[in-house]
């Protein structure tokens, strides 16, 4: 490695001369400089640029019988202490070579052959960067070494860190800090990798395909809120009535799909009807000068405002209404003292109970609530049931009229009530076969009103009447085949009172003209008055 100059001593013999000068001079302090005249004398060549300020002593880079040393007085200068930490880690170039640890520096950086000899011999169209501690990949491939390698810096002095070199491009104005490879890679800066689920705020559901901007305006990154109502205050549709824990309803896939359990989440089960029901209307919004209350679970506090009974059934809705709606009900009126049955199965509540369900006691009796509906006007008592049952007032009225003064036989079996009782006012119901058959009287009233005397109630063609045992006046002779009118001409109004005398009815046949008085009998017969018996 070393070459003598021409003309020299063997390079045994001139270092066993220079040791025993040196030996000497430890003894005699005064042959120090000629030690160093000998040392620079017997200096194989010049040194290199980087070295040749320790040029005028050999003993910054030698060591006398110190040849296992050499490698510490190379790595212990101040220039190759990142070298020396790197072989000890066994890390970047040096620290990567196999063997390092036995192999002394000169193998590779050979000294003492001029001024421009240079002592790393690297080239770098071969050279593999790979070996180093900063692999060159993506975009970094196609740089040129000047670009991250100043020619006034050693090639260990090149930054490592992204923002050491791209810091004058970084459009984040250092706002998401210096870590650049978090987010983006070395093929171009807009294929980005950042990993939202590493930070403090995962993304999920929708927030997947939000904009970066849409969260961060003006790449403000810091500090950025991560509560749902500091970025959604203006979509919040309840106003603020609602508070600002959006999370506890909806969740991150969409506004529309709530995770909010009011069966779970509340002591308060929404079942029937409650299940269709929109938040608002029983969540009312807060006024400025009144907060919102906690609302109250009765149904009362809720329908006050739809209770058709207007607060006189209390406001207990639940023991008679169901949460399926207001129509069913679950109040059975079978367990209290008044079964409902026939007609007032149908009946509505208010029907009944006008006023104050709980004040107000109610009677049992049929009159108390039928008074009204009395077409008897009273006459007939007020106990409905004996006649009427519930199904209605013409269903099955088990009267009895066999019982009455006016027993139905015959033709009058089969009548209607309505038939002889058209007011409904039955007392008042008179009895006479007249009172209902006026107009059914063909003799006119001549043979008085008591028709029962020749029909009866079987037919008014099926009659029977005997003149000589039901009057005072026998029907003998010509009488016999006389009609009734023929005699009875005139209207009466009670009973039948007509005078026996002849001239009563002959007055106008007395061929005499009253000359002989108006006893008839005296001369003429029944038969005829041409026969006079004298």
């Amino acid at each position: 490695m070393y070459r003598m100059k021409p003309g020299s001593i063997s390079l045994c013999a001139a270092w066993k001369l220079l040791a025993a000068v040196w030996l000497a001079g430890l003894a005699w302090p005064a042959c120090a400089d000629v030690v160093n005249s000998m040392e620079q004398a017997l200096m194989p060549g010049e040194l290199s640029q980087a070295h040749a300020k320790f040029e005028s002593d050999c003993n910054n880079c030698h060591k006398f019988f110190g040849k296992t040393l050499q490698n510490s007085l190379c790595l212990d200068c101040h220039d190759h202490k990142n070298v020396a930490d790197d072989i000890k880690a066994k890390k970047g170039m040096h620290g990567r070579i196999p063997g390092i640890g036995e192999k002394e520096c000169r193998v590779c950086h050979s000294e003492h052959k001029g001024r421009e000899n240079k002592l790393v011999l690297l080239d770098t169209q071969t050279f593999d960067h790979a070996q180093t501690d900063f692999t060159l990949r993506g975009r970094h491939r196609d740089a040129p070494c000047g670009a991250c390698h100043k020619a006034e810096k050693p090639y260990h002095a090149a930054p490592h860190r992204c923002v050491d070199c791209h810091e004058k491009q970084d459009p984040h104005e250092g706002k998401l800090g210096k870590a650049c490879e978090g987010c983006h890679g070395e093929s171009r800066w807009q294929d980005f990798r950042f990993d939202h689920a590493k930070t403090d705020f995962k993304l999920h559901g929708k927030h997947k395909g939000v904009e970066c901007r849409s969260c961060h305006p003006k790449q403000h990154y810091q500090g950025t809120p991560k509560k749902c109502h500091s970025c959604h205050e203006r979509d919040d549709k309840h106003e603020g009535r609602y508070g600002s824990k959006c999370q506890d309803c909806h969740a991150e896939t969409g506004w529309a799909k709530q995770k909010f359990d009011h069966d779970k989440d509340t002591k308060y089960p929404l079942k029937g009807r409650h299940v269709q029901v929109l938040c608002e209307q029983c969540h009312k919004p807060a006024q400025a000068d009144k907060p919102r209350e906690k609302l109250k679970t009765d149904c009362y506090s809720c329908h006050r405002l739809r209770d058709e009974h207007n607060g006189l059934y209390g406001q207990k809705c639940d023991s008679c209404h169901t949460l399926e709606g207001w129509s069913k009900m679950k109040f059975k009126h079978d367990d209290t003292d008044f079964p409902l049955k026939g007609a007032h199965e149908k009946v509505t509540c208010k029907d009944c109970h006008p006023g104050d369900i709980y004040k107000d006691k109610l009677k049992t009796n049929c009159y108390a609530c039928h008074r009204h509906n009395d077409v008897h006007q009273g006459k007939q008592g007020e106990k409905c049931q004996e006649c009427h049952n519930e199904k209605g007032w013409r269903e099955k009225v088990r009267f009895d009229h066999n019982l009455a003064p006016f027993p139905l036989l015959g033709a009058h079996s089969a009548l209607a009530c309505e038939e002889c009782h058209s007011s409904g006012n039955f007392k008042d119901t008179k009895m006479q076969c007249v009172a209902c058959h006026r107009k059914d009287d063909t003799h006119e009233r001549r043979l008085g009103s008591a028709c029962e005397t020749c029909h009866n109630v079987v037919d008014w063609k099926a009659w029977e009447f005997d003149h000589d045992k039901q009057t005072d006046f026998k029907l003998k002779g010509a009488h016999k085949d006389m009609v009734c009118h023929a005699c009875h001409r005139e209207p009466v109004a009670d009973k039948i009172k007509l005078p026996s005398e002849c001239n009563y009815c002959h007055l106008k046949d007395d061929a005499h003209d009253g000359a002989f008085g108006r006893q008839c009998q005296r001369c003429h017969n029944e038969k005829s008055f041409g026969d006079i018996s004298m």
